[in-house]
Parts: C-alpha cells; sequence; structure tokens
C-alpha cells in the first residue's frame, strides 16, 4: 500500500485522502481473493457442513439448501449432528420452512444416517445432498475422526466451515484445524449484520489459502449472500455496501408495487397511504439493514430511527382512508382524534404534515425537470 500510495499519481476526481483509500481497496480486494463458484461436480453431489457449535452450521446448511432450490435445483439436508439433538429438530423445523426434505435416520449413529442418506438419493430426483455435520464447542479427536469417516464415504464436491465474524482469534484457530484434517474448499461467514466488519475474513483466507463461499447477514433464511470481495472490501474500510442492499430489496419486495409508487412519486401523487405502504416494505428489509448498508451511517441512532418510523406509522393507522389520500381536510378536531387513536400528539402529526408538504413541493420540481439545491429539509 505504501509503495502505490507513494508512486501512485492522484486521479484528477480524487482528493489524496480518497486516493490512498481506493489504494486500500484495490489491495483488500486483492487479499481477499476472486470470487470462486461453488462446485458441484458429481451428481448426486455432496456438500459437507462443518464447524464449531454456535457458528450457525445447521442454519447454514438450511440456507444453502434454499439457495440451490432458488437455482432450480433439487437439494435434500441429512440430519448427521446426533451430539446435539436440538439440531436436528432445528434442520427439520428449517427444511419444512424451505419446502426441502430432511433425512434424520437412526438419530444416535451419523455414519449409519449418512449410509441410509446415500442410498434414499442413490436413484432418486435429488441432485445435492447437504450433510449437517458433528458439531462440538470444542475440536477433538473424535469429532474429526468421525468427519473424516464421512468424508472418505460420500467424496464431497464441497466441505464447507462455518465461521462466526464475530468470534475473532477462535475462528483463525478452527480455520487452520479443520483445514488441516480435512482439506476445506471454504468457508460460509456467518453473523456478518453484527458489529463485526469481516476483518476475520482476511486473517482465515491468508492462513488457509481457501476461499470465503457464502456470507450470512441474519437470522431469516434470505439473509444469504455469496461472497462478493469488493463489498467486503468496502465494508471493512466502512464504505458501507449498496449492492447488496439493492440485491436485497429486488429479492424481498415487490417489485411492481415499487415501480407504481415510483411513477406515482414522479408525477406528484405520492399520497400518506402510499407512504404506509412504503413503511411497511421498510420494515420488511430492516432498518438496520437499511443503515448497515449505507456509508456515512454509523452515528444514527437506529433505536431513535426506528421509533419515529414506528410513531409515523401509528399515525397514518389512525387516519381515515379519506384523510390518508387528502391530508388537506386535517382540521384541529381530526387531528386530536388522530393523535388519541395513536399514541401520540398533535405536534407530532403536524411534524409529519409539514414533511410531507416538503416532499410534495420536492415532487412537483421534479416533475417540471428540477432539482432542489440540498434536501436538508426533509426529516421523517
Amino acid at each position: 500500500v505504501k509503495k502505490r500510495a507513494l508512486g501512485e499519481e492522484v486521479l484528477k476526481s480524487l482528493t489524496p485522502d480518497q486516493m490512498f483509500i481506493k489504494i486500500v481497496r484495490d489491495e483488500l480486494i486483492k487479499l481477499l481473493g476472486e470470487i470462486e463458484p461453488f462446485r458441484l461436480i458429481h451428481h448426486p453431489s455432496y456438500v459437507m457442513m462443518v464447524g464449531l457449535q454456535g457458528t450457525g452450521k445447521t442454519t447454514s446448511a438450511a440456507k444453502i439448501a434454499n439457495y440451490l432450490k432458488k437455482q432450480g435445483k433439487h437439494p435434500i439436508l441429512v440430519a448427521a449432528d446426533t451430539y446435539r439433538p436440538a439440531a436436528i429438530d432445528q434442520l427439520e423445523t428449517l427444511g419444512k420452512k424451505i419446502g426441502v426434505p430432511v433425512i434424520t435416520g437412526d438419530r444416535k449413529n451419523a455414519l449409519k444416517i449418512v449410509e441410509e442418506a446415500m442410498k434414499t438419493v442413490k436413484d432418486s430426483g435429488y441432485d445435492v445432498v447437504i450433510l449437517d455435520t458433528a458439531g462440538r464447542l470444542h475440536i477433538d479427536d473424535e469429532m474429526m475422526e468421525e468427519l473424516e469417516k464421512i468424508k472418505a464415504m460420500v467424496n464431497p464436491d464441497e466441505i464447507l466451515l462455518t465461521v462466526d465474524a464475530m468470534a475473532g482469534q477462535d475462528a483463525v484457530n478452527s480455520a487452520k484445524v479443520f483445514n488441516e484434517r480435512l482439506n476445506i474448499t471454504g468457508f460460509v461467514i456467518t453473523k456478518l449484520d453484527g458489529d463485526s466488519r469481516g476483518g476475520v475474513i482476511l486473517t482465515i483466507r491468508y492462513i488457509t489459502g481457501k476461499p470465503v463461499k457464502f456470507v450470512g447477514v441474519g437470522e431469516k433464511i434470505d439473509d444469504f449472500d455469496e461472497f462478493y470481495p469488493d463489498r467486503i472490501a468496502n465494508r471493512i474500510l466502512g464504505l458501507g455496501d449498496v449492492l447488496s442492499l439493492i440485491e436485497k430489496v429486488e429479492r424481498e419486495l415487490d417489485q411492481e408495487k415499487m415501480q407504481k409508487m415510483g411513477e406515482k412519486f414522479m408525477r406528484a401523487e405520492f399520497t400518506l397511504e402510499d407512504f404506509r405502504e412504503q413503511i411497511k416494505e421498510i420494515k420488511k428489509l430492516g432498518i438496520e439493514k437499511i443503515l448497515e448498508a449505507l456509508p456515512g451511517t454509523p452515528d444514527i441512532d437506529l433505536n431513535t430511527s426506528e421509533k419515529e418510523l414506528k410513531k409515523i406509522e401509528a399515525i397514518i393507522n389512525s387516519m381515515t382512508p379519506e384523510e390518508r389520500n387528502n391530508p388537506a381536510i386535517l382540521n384541529a378536531s381530526r387531528k386530536k382524534r388522530i393523535a388519541l387513536g395513536s399514541g401520540t400528539t398533535v405536534q407530532d402529526i403536524n411534524k409529519l404534515l409539514k414533511s410531507y408538504e416538503e416532499m410534495k413541493k420536492l415532487m412537483k420540481m421534479m416533475k417540471k425537470g428540477k432539482l432542489p439545491f440540498g434536501l436538508r429539509g426533509l426529516k421523517f
């Protein structure tokens, strides 16, 4: 980085400090490595999920099954973690949720469960078998020997180690041992929605030379992404991850509804009814997820933002359909009734209406092809 920074010509569009960040970002992307695709060579393909307890291994197994199902594959899950009975029940619950069958078998002998699974899928239509293997609080020889035997039985295309992004040095140590014993093919980084910026990825990549295949960014089944080194580099540097946010919006929100709202906005026809619908969509994504992905938002008080959003929603919900579509009719008595029904004050209602009127002015200016200088007055 130092060598490049001293010898780099500063781009005309960037200041020296921006240029330095760009150089560091470019080097981070190199260290994180290129995107390596999920390898599914055989038919059926076996995927071994390995990792310590508490790293999100079982949930990640279901998330991968869901990811593959969306790609047109026919996955099946195998509950082979006999040391933690709750893991079998958890996998069955997740399997039902995503519509993927789960083989539980003996429930006491992992090798018998895997053997039974191999017989079940041999002449079936399932093309990917995902094994949720034994997890322990600490690495021990008994667990590793069992994993080595399972590996020899199924000859997996992928052996994925789940790593908790918050675990620090413990994650690095376990990555080293698992790789030495099993020659893993890659990592699934979990809990990347927490306080961690993902620095552990750099270390495990450097120590093992193995790529990250997926990242878990929440507890929901769809809170799961393919690994993109440029996005993780942005996260490490605190530059946000807008691309992942856009993909989440496209995946989880009603695109037709969003397009209609956008068209109404551009025609200056956006009502409080539309605003209420938009709040529902924001809640689907989670305001925390939105703020995490946007650069320059670390100082925003999440609790305050969520409270304000709930307050606005309560106010609009307490209005009649006529009032939502035509707020101009809101006189003093109507406002008093709405305040009582929403548990807010008349001042809160006036604040919302003032912001709404400012937004309408903005819509009219945009309709005429004009864009105002600065939008600091718009606060919701």
